[in-house]
């Protein structure tokens, strides 16, 4: 090898300007003054450059013209015209940008924000800014402006199950299992808006990147023994995705109203092996009159059930007179990390809950 070739790759450096796309340039020595480092990158004293020097951890610093910096290797500059500096935040950490305008993407490069993440520009009284790698912010105004970086998600509907998910991608049984369904129980169609909804199998990926994705819509099997799907009374009505849902699954329904109180109830309702000489039962939910605001807390089945196993059910020992039958209640209530929200729970995701309560005691 050529000794002066390798003083030469000694005295490298990587120059940019303001996209960040660095470029190798070499110097005379490593020891370089801000001007020569201004002329290797192409510019004229008159055109009086800026020459900030990138950190090891992440942040610049200003070199004055007449500035010598020691070369440690792999060193890099951005070299601009420019009179000023503007501060910006990003993830916290203070950066000092030599030009009005970023984009998304420079901000991504400048805060090392993984592909994984969202770079979103913090605006005051309005929604934050997801920002787009084309996506420019003027930084001229007053005060600092702050950017941040967030773990990319999407958001699924599985039969008014709201899923955030934080992959792009999502296999079917993954989806159900998460929003509380039995996989086996479904046949399986997405959704896009304004189409015919598409039947799907439990090993189908789901891309929801894809433009227009509604959700994912679940209908039984079958209904046993050829019952005509019927609302035996209605005198109040349900929430329209309710009603499809419970006319999509079960035989016989109904919403009426005793001694004050909104029952649904929903008759042969199928319980899992493990219960002692009973299949099937009625179960009733009471639904609030401000429902979905209020939330249908714990149900109610008749004929009792009772463990084959001769074991006890926690929390079962109430009962409430509904139809002139004594219901058993059981008590099960929702934690504090998966609180009711009126804007994407409903008796859909109430009943999940039911039949995992149900499995859970016949540890299925």
């Amino acid at each position: 090898m050529n000794p002066n070739e390798s003083l030469n790759e000694r005295n490298a450096i990587r120059v940019a300007g303001v996209d960040l796309n660095f470029h190798k340039v070499r110097m005379p020595d490593r020891t370089p003054t801000g001007a020569q480092i201004a002329a290797a990158a192409g510019f004229t004293p008159s055109q009086q450059p800026t020459v900030l020097q990138l950190l090891t951890d992440g942040g610049f610093e200003d070199l004055r013209p007449e500035e010598v910096t020691e070369l440690a290797g792999d060193d890099k500059f951005i070299v601009v015209e420019s009179d000023r500096s503007f501060r910006l935040t990003i993830d916290g950490r203070r950066v000092d940008w030599p030009i009005a305008r970023i984009t998304g993407e420079i901000v991504r490069k400048l805060g090392n924000v993984p592909s994984d993440k969202d770079v979103y520009f913090e605006q005051q009284d309005v929604a934050d800014r997801l920002l787009q790698n084309a996506d420019v912010v003027d930084l001229s105004g007053t005060g600092v402006e702050s950017f941040y970086s967030r773990k990319a998600s999407w958001v699924l509907n599985v039969q008014g199950v709201r899923l955030e998910v934080h992959t792009p991608t999502i296999v079917v049984r993954d989806a159900l299992v998460m929003a509380g369904f039995v996989p086996e129980d479904w046949k399986v169609y997405l959704k896009y808006a304004s189409q015919e909804k598409q039947a799907v199998e439990l090993t189908t990926i789901v891309d929801l990147r894809q433009p227009g994705i509604e959700k994912i819509w679940l209908v039984p099997h079958a209904v046993d023994n050829g019952e005509v799907v019927q609302a035996v009374r209605q005198e109040f009505a349900l929430m329209e995705e309710d009603e499809a849902f419970l006319n999509e699954r079960f035989a016989f329904w109904e919403t009426f109203v005793e001694a004050g109180r909104r029952w649904l109830v929903i008759h042969a309702f199928q319980v899992p092996l493990g219960y002692r000489g009973q299949r099937r039962v009625t179960l009733a939910l009471e639904v609030p009159p401000n429902y979905p605001t209020a939330q249908v807390d714990m149900f109610y089945v008749f004929p009792a059930l009772s463990l084959s196993s001769g074991g006890g059910i926690p929390n079962t020992e109430a009962v409430q007179a509904i139809m002139g039958q004594q219901f058993q209640r059981w008590s099960r209530h929702r934690g504090t990390d998966s609180t009711w929200k009126a804007d994407s729970d409903n008796i859909i995701t109430h009943l999940a809950l039911v039949e995992s309560a149900l499995r859970k005691e016949v540890a299925q």
